[in-house]
């Protein structure tokens, strides 16, 4: 959308720091009250077409509360800067030329302002300090200065990307951070550039018209869903390092042909629906099959059937409903009670997403899929 030409600006003296021969960032201070006048949040949501937009999490009720009341204490202090991304309409005018060899040059901030914009299209987000935005902006008090790091973002996906930086050390929700990596560009700590692949399978297992878990999965866009976004994260991260999707990923660039992926997960989730029909699409108060254990079992049970035939070709839904049946009458989804052998046994009910019993659950369904089927090594 096109933005208006404001008759207004906010012009505040700053300081230009430059970092690396391109990226400049702009310290200032201004009154927080102010804030809301050109800069906003941009919360995660999807549209219809269910595409990610913004990344900011709801605002913490307690917290802002929290920090309304110190500002309206006796002589409060907040030293932490906010962040805010600000798009192109934003100028820096400096004082005087730029020394080559100095890395910051003082100068004026020129911000637009225009009452009658939405706020999508105000001039900055804030990357970092929405609580606190939110805290002064409610707080009993005519003004509270505040210092500013501000800088030119040339898309969304840069916005995004600094956010995800910025609070890569906070208690941020990873579920947020998760959903935000498959629309996010840019430099990111290699520990999420090894999530990218498996979450946007995710994203498009729980948005695609044809999957079969389409919204199913619980994300803040979808927080309806019935199976946690861990549990998928998991079992797909097990199948692309050492199971059946690991045969389309290039192991060089941690990338990975997705259609192909997305293909066999279609398959092999459309079968566990039919076999298990009563178990599907629960509550996993309800349904030990949406619950981590479950979903994270079969997952490597869709390894061990798709092993042998990804030589020649793609399980396809025949396939995976023909293995699916081998375990059948031994799953206890929904009510009875496991029996593990050795005399250990567990009512349907009692496993949990913990390691041993995800493990126990595991290698239970493994042993008998394969001493079933004649394929026991």
């Amino acid at each position: 959308m096109n933005k208006t030409n404001p008759d207004t600006f906010l012009e505040l003296p700053a300081l230009e720091v430059r970092q690396g021969p391109n990226r400049r960032l702009y310290l200032f201070a201004v009154d927080g009250k102010r804030l809301d006048e050109f800069a906003t949040v941009s919360r995660v949501h999807r549209d219809h077409e269910a595409q990610v937009h913004g990344y900011q999490r709801p605002e913490v009720v307690s917290h802002i509360t929290e920090i309304r009341r110190y500002l309206e204490s006796t002589d409060p202090l907040v030293p932490n800067a906010l962040v805010i991304a600000f798009d192109h309409t934003v100028k820096f005018t400096p004082y005087s030329t730029h020394d080559d060899d100095a890395y910051s040059v003082a100068g004026i901030i020129r911000i637009p302002i225009d009452p009658t914009l939405a706020d999508k299209d105000k001039a900055g987000w804030i990357v970092d300090g929405q609580q606190r935005t939110a805290a002064i902006r409610e707080a009993r008090i005519d003004s509270f200065p505040v210092s500013v790091v501000g800088f030119i973002a040339s898309d969304a996906e840069e916005q995004r990307a600094q956010f995800i930086l910025v609070n890569a050390t906070k208690p941020l929700p990873k579920s947020l951070i998760y959903e935000l990596l498959p629309s996010t560009s840019g430099s990111l700590p290699t520990h999420l550039v090894k999530k990218r692949l498996p979450t946007r399978l995710l994203e498009r297992m729980n948005f695609d018209a044809d999957s079969p878990l389409r919204g199913m999965i619980q994300t803040p866009t979808t927080p309806t869903g019935v199976i946690k976004d861990n549990s998928i994260l998991r079992a797909l991260d097990n199948s692309i390092s050492d199971g059946a999707l690991y045969w389309w990923r290039d192991p060089q660039t941690g990338k990975g042909d997705i259609e192909s992926m997305l293909a066999l997960l279609r398959s092999f989730w459309t079968a566990v629906e039919l076999v298990f029909p009563d178990a599907w699409g629960l509550p996993t108060r309800r349904s030990r099959l949406m619950h981590g254990a479950g979903i994270i079992s079969l997952s490597f049970v869709m390894d061990a059937i798709a092993e042998p035939l990804l030589e020649q070709r793609t399980p396809n839904v025949a396939d995976f409903v023909r293995g699916l049946r081998v375990i059948e009458p031994i799953c206890h989804w929904t009510e009875g009670t496991w029996d593990f052998g050795e005399g250990v046994q567990r009512r349907w009910n009692e496993i949990q997403n913990t390691p041993k019993d995800v493990q126990t659950l595991t290698s239970y369904l493994l042993f008998e899929y394969r001493r079933r089927s004649g394929r026991l090594l």
